[in-house]
């Protein structure tokens, strides 16, 4: 695989990825779980490496470097800690490529620079309480007043919104009373208005900043606007799509990280005089784990060299998200089986990845919503086939 995809750069990067989380994410993994910490030290880190703007042009302070090293630096960091991989990975696909993408050049001037480098951080505000799958249904409100608009409304689940510097967001543009669409927005987030709420508790992902936000007739300029009404949504679905390749590589950082943890474990622990991986039960698994991981990362990485590349990637990153998700979980799960009653108390790591593989099937699109969009585009096909 690393012959099809890798070039030398991209193994470089991904030496270097790895040399940091042994020294600096894994020794802080469990604390930052357990205490459900933000690490801010090691994402500070992060940014001084270029690690925070892997796929950001250079000419605004990024690394210029493809969507495969993206894939492959999030598949690494998950593989140490899936709370700092989310970090990164909601910070750059959902906080920093909507201006990327979309801005004006002197938004781009102004924030991608900073967000490059780690100065701030970025969030992405879409979800709100009755807006997940059906994020189209968006109730936040952009009131045109002059030059102004006055937002109301709110948003949840946004990861990173507590540490953020900078918040991209959706909302229906209102225009002498009528509904133009939906449209987008940038704003810093110390502006008067907005409210952000304590850190959601949650079951995984502890050390990630997800919380709720609040819009109160908050005033912003129409400078602000980095996607015109109607065409907000068509953008961030667009960010969603290519954000899906963040997920899976995501998830197949958590289950390589489960699944070595329980290969090494198989050598340690013996039952009936010999290692348990002599059993079938126990070796038929993690032939499993591998072919599912060995197949994950394929589908991953075909879809990050098809972004690459130019080519339409709407099936490639549902299908990668869909099944790098669907298989973390089930090696998680084993992982923690092949451990026994080890594998259910916190002294051993798979539970915080079992516990961390959740919200991979939820996030970015449920397992429900990509299995629709498989399907819809699947069935485009069927008139050549007859």
């Amino acid at each position: 695989m690393d012959t099809l995809f890798f070039t030398d750069e991209h193994n470089m990067l991904i030496e270097m990825i790895s040399d940091f989380a042994k020294s600096e994410i894994i020794p802080i993994a469990k604390e930052i779980d357990q205490t459900s910490r933000f690490p801010s030290e090691v994402i500070s880190k992060l940014g001084d490496l270029g690690i925070l703007s892997i796929p950001v042009p250079k000419k605004y302070g990024g690394s210029g470097m493809d969507n495969v090293a993206y894939a492959a630096a999030i598949m690494e960091l998950a593989k140490a800690d899936a709370s700092i991989a989310i970090t990164v990975a909601a910070h750059t696909s959902l906080g920093t490529m909507p201006i990327v993408l979309s801005g004006t050049e002197e938004q781009k001037k102004k924030y991608v620079p900073k967000l490059a480098t780690g100065k701030i951080l970025g969030a992405f505000g879409l979800t709100e309480p009755e807006a997940g799958s059906d994020a189209g249904a968006t109730r936040t409100t952009a009131e045109r007043k002059g030059n102004n608009y006055i937002v109301n409304g709110g948003k949840i689940f946004i990861t990173n919104a507590g540490v953020a510097g900078l918040l991209s967001f959706t909302a229906q543009i209102i225009e002498d009373g009528k509904n133009k669409g939906i449209g987008a927005f940038i704003i810093p987030t110390d502006i008067d208005g907005l409210t952000i709420s304590e850190p959601e508790k949650k079951m995984g992902w502890k050390a990630s900043d997800t919380r709720q936000l609040f819009f109160n007739n908050m005033l912003i300029s129409e400078s602000d606007m980095i996607a015109e009404p109607g065409e907000g949504f068509k953008i961030f679905l667009k960010i969603l799509t290519g954000g899906r390749i963040s997920i899976a590589a995501l998830a197949v950082g958590t289950a390589q990280g489960a699944y070595e943890k329980a290969l090494k474990y198989s050598t340690e622990r013996k039952a009936f005089g010999k290692e348990i991986n002599n059993f079938q039960s126990i070796g038929f698994k993690l032939s499993d784990m591998a072919t599912q991981i060995e197949a994950a990362k394929l589908l991953t990485f075909h879809a990050a060299w098809k972004k690459d590349n130019g080519h339409d990637i709407i099936k490639e990153a549902a299908m990668a998200k869909l099944f790098a998700s669907e298989a973390a979980m089930k090696i998680t799960t084993d992982a923690i089986q092949i451990h026994g009653g080890y594998g259910y108390v916190k002294d051993y790591d798979v539970e915080r990845y079992f516990r961390d593989a959740k919200i991979l099937e939820i996030g970015e699109g449920t397992s429900e919503v990509q299995r629709l969009i498989i399907l819809k585009q699947i069935l485009k096909k069927v008139e050549s086939l007859v």
